[in-house]
């Protein structure tokens, strides 16, 4: 919920200062959906998204009065919002300004009834994300497989910058679990070939062993150094990641940490984690991308079919086809202190033999595809349904 809180100087008379305020907060909330708190900033800081509703000039100094406690409580992030009359964008300007020179950071929320319903709504469902994300703990099962070299991530950034703890489990007590796990028979109605059906009830003990660790160890998502399961369990752990995901649970392969903390901002903001691929082709001239991965979240595609892992041959690997249509493509690194995010439409899917199973090629502007070969952000990426580029730069800027 949003709290709107005012802050209003004695000069201006209450009554028609009230009036305008229920007018202009009624044209931004036709429907109501906020909590009006008033002069009274006890709680500010404790809802969703707080708001200070600048409603005259005059009031910079009842701002500097109330800031020592504000900053108290931890709060670095302020957004003033104004109608524009009584000189109360005047008031907002020089109160950012004040807060830009404390080192802090605000935002003047200004303009049509419209824009600011949109603006409202974006800083609220970051505002949510955060809160999600804030104590998550992520399961790294395995260490990150030995070819990301640069795709590792800085715990104490992670705890600084969005609360996230990581911690570090065993690959053998996941190997326990399997030898523990019952195995599902493969869906006798569902086609596929005689050595995936014989792979899949493997499969689906690697997905239930997975329950038990996150149960354990109250994971909030996962990562697992699956490559690992090849060797150990002649299995992969493809079907177990996809319905993971499917299930709003992050959980991204190879032990990639960066991609897991993509895939959990993507849940966070938009509802889905998102299809964890490698760029296999690039045309920088035209800003076409051809991403690939063996695993892709049931919820993402309109049809799918089991197939086995590529780089092996074995276990169950999924062969979706992701909707053509916008698309976001995102990475955030291990420290959280850069990350890449690109507007592009999919543009369709393929099936190659000698690529992951799971293949889309989408469109970027070129000078976006260039920043693949120039200065990526390790080898995986995220591709997220839809245009939300402006809430991963909100929540990360």
């Amino acid at each position: 919920m949003t709290a709107i809180y005012t802050i209003t100087s004695g000069l201006h008379n209450e009554s028609e200062v009230s009036r305008l305020s229920d007018q202009f907060l009624s044209g931004i909330f036709p429907d109501g959906g906020f909590e009006f708190r008033g002069s009274s900033f006890q709680d500010f800081g404790t809802h969703t998204l707080d708001l200070i509703y600048v409603r005259t000039g005059g009031a910079e100094g009842i701002f500097r009065s109330l800031l020592p406690e504000m900053l108290s409580r931890g709060i670095s992030r302020y957004y003033l919002l104004t109608s524009g009359k009584s000189n109360s964008l005047a008031a907002s300007l020089e109160i950012l300004s004040y807060l830009g020179q404390q080192g802090l950071k605000g935002e003047v929320l200004h303009g049509s009834p419209e824009y600011l319903r949109s603006r409202i709504n974006a800083l609220e469902t970051v505002a949510i994300a955060r809160q999600k994300l804030q104590r998550a703990r992520i399961g790294v099962i395995g260490e990150p497989s030995d070819w990301l070299i640069s795709s590792h991530a800085d715990p104490v950034a992670l705890m600084d910058r969005i609360g996230v703890k990581l911690e570090s489990i065993p690959m053998e007590e996941l190997l326990q679990e399997i030898g523990r796990a019952k195995a599902d028979p493969a869906p006798s109605e569902v086609p596929m070939a005689d050595n995936v059906r014989a792979s899949y009830p493997g499969a689906t003990q690697i997905y239930h062993a997975l329950e038990v660790l996150v149960k354990n160890h109250k994971l909030n998502a996962l990562t697992l150094r699956c490559f690992d399961l090849l060797s150990s369990v002649g299995n992969t752990g493809c079907l177990a990641l996809a319905s993971f995901n499917a299930d709003g649970f992050p959980a991204s392969c190879e032990g990639d940490v960066p991609a897991l903390l993509s895939m959990m901002i993507s849940q966070a903001l938009t509802g889905f984690t998102g299809f964890q691929a490698n760029p296999s082709r690039i045309d920088v001239e035209t800003g076409e991308i051809l991403f690939a991965h063996c695993t892709v979240p049931f919820n993402m595609v309109r049809n799918w079919q089991y197939d086995t892992h590529f780089e092996s041959g074995i276990g169950v690997g999924i062969h979706g086809e992701i909707p053509e249509g916008p698309v976001t493509v995102f990475k955030v690194s291990g420290k959280l202190d850069r990350f890449f995010a690109a507007e592009g439409e999919l543009l369709y899917n393929q099936y190659e033999d000698n690529l992951c199973r799971t293949q889309v090629v989408l469109k970027v502007k070129p000078e976006e595809a260039r920043y693949f070969l120039t200065k990526p952000i390790g080898n995986h990426h995220i591709i997220v349904p839809g245009h939300c580029k402006a809430l991963f730069e909100e929540l990360l800027g």
